[in-house]
């Protein structure tokens, strides 16, 4: 039986698109145009997931997000936003309502708007580690007091990476380059690094050489968070000391935070 996704989205154009690509990726789909119309559908089809507009008629997405959350059928249904705002406040607000992630339109990309898709649905099928909650394991302050280098220049990722850790009790400290990641280091030792490899200036390849090759450096745990995919460039972020390499459009981002949680937590 194929997974159902229903798209919630106004610009036709759009939401043509994200069908169309969802389809062919082996996806059942259905489309809501207004607010309303989609928070019914939402009721009635309990798709294994939405992907929704904020700004809609009849009834946007927040109000669609605020009536999802009292509704117990509905309430765990993963929903993926996509949006023309990437402001903060924004993105925070639709966090903090359940959103899994938050893809802007301007930037959108729709096979990787699928493969997040994909990755959300994995996610969501995958038994609970013994039991336990995402939120259950940040009330047992695995972060609290852990001093976290990201090292990564797209500034949209750090900012909603950011207010994801915000209430974990940890240090997030952000690095555009390798100047400034090797800054950090020589400051303050963190308890890990993410690590973009297509940054300005070095590779994300040469500052994880630089890591390992410092003593006082060499046994912090990088992970390596990229677009490159390719098993050459899997292998050789392994073979530099990386413990992990994940692929930005196929991970979400309760993924990224459990995997720091879970190299910060041994």
């Amino acid at each position: 039986m194929k997974d159902k996704i229903l798209v919630i989205e106004d610009d036709i154009f759009l939401a043509e698109v994200l069908v169309n690509k969802l389809v062919a990726a082996g996806f059942e789909t259905d489309l809501a145009v207004n607010g309303k119309d989609g928070l019914a559908k939402i009721k009635s089809l309990k798709p294994a997931l939405v992907l929704l507009d904020i700004i809609l008629p009849e009834m946007n997405g927040y109000q669609i997000l605020e009536e999802k959350q009292k509704d117990a059928s509905i309430k765990d249904i993963p929903v993926i936003v996509v949006s023309n705002s990437g402001q903060p406040v924004e993105i925070k607000r639709a966090l903090a309502l359940g959103v899994k992630n938050y893809l802007i339109k301007a930037d959108i990309n729709p096979e990787e708007a699928v493969e997040k898709v994909k990755a959300e649905i994995a996610r969501a099928k995958l038994p609970k580690e013994s039991g336990m909650s995402i939120s259950a394991l940040a009330h047992k302050g695995v972060l609290s007091g852990k001093k976290i280098l990201w090292v990564e220049d797209d500034r949209f990722l750090k900012d909603i990476v950011t207010l994801r850790l915000s209430n974990e009790g940890c240090q997030l400290l952000h690095a555009g380059d390798e100047t400034e990641a090797l800054a950090f280091m020589e400051k303050e030792t963190p308890d890990i690094v993410l690590l973009d490899i297509l940054l300005p200036g070095s590779d994300g390849f040469e500052i994880l050489k630089k890591i390992k090759a410092n003593g006082k450096w060499k046994n912090v745990p990088v992970v390596l968070l990229s677009n490159l995919s390719q098993k050459a460039d899997l292998d050789k972020g392994r073979e530099l000391g990386a413990i992990k390499f994940l692929v930005k459009s196929t991970v979400t981002l309760d993924e990224i935070i459990n995997e720091i949680r879970s190299v910060v937590g041994k």
